[in-house]
C-alpha cells in the first residue's frame, strides 16, 4: 500500500470512533452541566448530590447515543448480549460517576471552593477525567464486535496491513482490481 493511503486507512476507523463518541459525549456534557446548575440553583441541593443526579441523567442519554449511533455496528444479536452490554455499561458508568464526582467532592469539601464558577470548573475537570476512562472501558468491554471478539485496533494494525472489513476496498485495491 502506498504511503499516501496507508495513514488514512490505518487511523480513519479510530478517528471516526472518537468523533462519534465525542458527539454523544458533548450532548451528555451539556445535559450534565445543565441539570447540575438547575438542581444547584433551583432546588438548592448540595454540590456533590446535584453532581450525582446530573451525571445519572447524562448516563441515561449517553447509552442510547452510544448504542444506536456511535457503536451501532457493534451489535449484540441475542437478548442476553444486550443485557450483558447494559450491565457492563452501567457498571463502568458508575465508576465514571465516582471519578467525576470525586473531583467535585475534593474541590468543594477539601479545598472549600463552593462558588458557582469553582463548582462548574470542578465539574468540567471531573467530566474530562471520567470521559477518558469511559472511552477506554466502553470500547474495550461494553461495545464489542459480534462474536465476542473486539475489532482489531489501529495499534494492532500498525505493524502490518490495515485491517478493513471484508466488504470494503481501499482505493488502491479497487485500482489493482480494475487493471486486471
Amino acid at each position: 500500500m502506498s504511503g499516501r493511503h496507508a495513514i488514512p486507512s490505518r487511523w480513519g476507523h479510530l478517528y471516526r470512533e472518537v468523533a462519534k463518541f465525542g458527539m454523544v459525549g458533548l450532548s451528555g456534557f451539556v445535559v450534565n452541566l445543565a441539570v447540575f446548575n438547575i438542581v444547584r440553583t433551583v432546588a438548592h441541593w448540595q454540590t456533590v448530590r446535584a453532581g450525582v443526579v446530573a451525571t445519572a441523567c447524562a448516563i441515561m442519554g449517553n447509552y442510547l447515543g452510544l448504542r444506536y449511533f456511535a457503536y451501532r455496528d457493534r451489535g449484540q444479536e441475542d437478548n442476553g448480549g444486550r443485557k450483558r452490554e447494559l450491565v457492563l455499561f452501567l457498571f463502568f458508568s458508575a465508576v465514571g460517576l465516582v471519578i467525576e464526582n470525586s473531583v467535585l467532592y475534593a474541590t468543594t469539601y477539601g479545598f472549600g471552593w463552593d462558588s458557582p464558577i469553582a463548582t462548574n470548573v470542578s465539574k468540567f475537570l471531573g467530566i474530562g477525567v471520567a470521559t477518558l476512562f469511559r472511552f477506554w472501558s466502553y470500547r474495550t468491554w461494553v461495545f464489542r464486535t459480534a462474536g465476542g471478539g473486539q475489532e482489531r485496533t489501529v495499534a494492532d494494525s500498525l505493524g502490518g496491513a490495515p485491517v478493513l472489513p471484508p466488504h470494503r476496498e481501499t482505493p488502491v485495491l479497487a485500482e489493482a482490481r480494475d487493471r486486471r
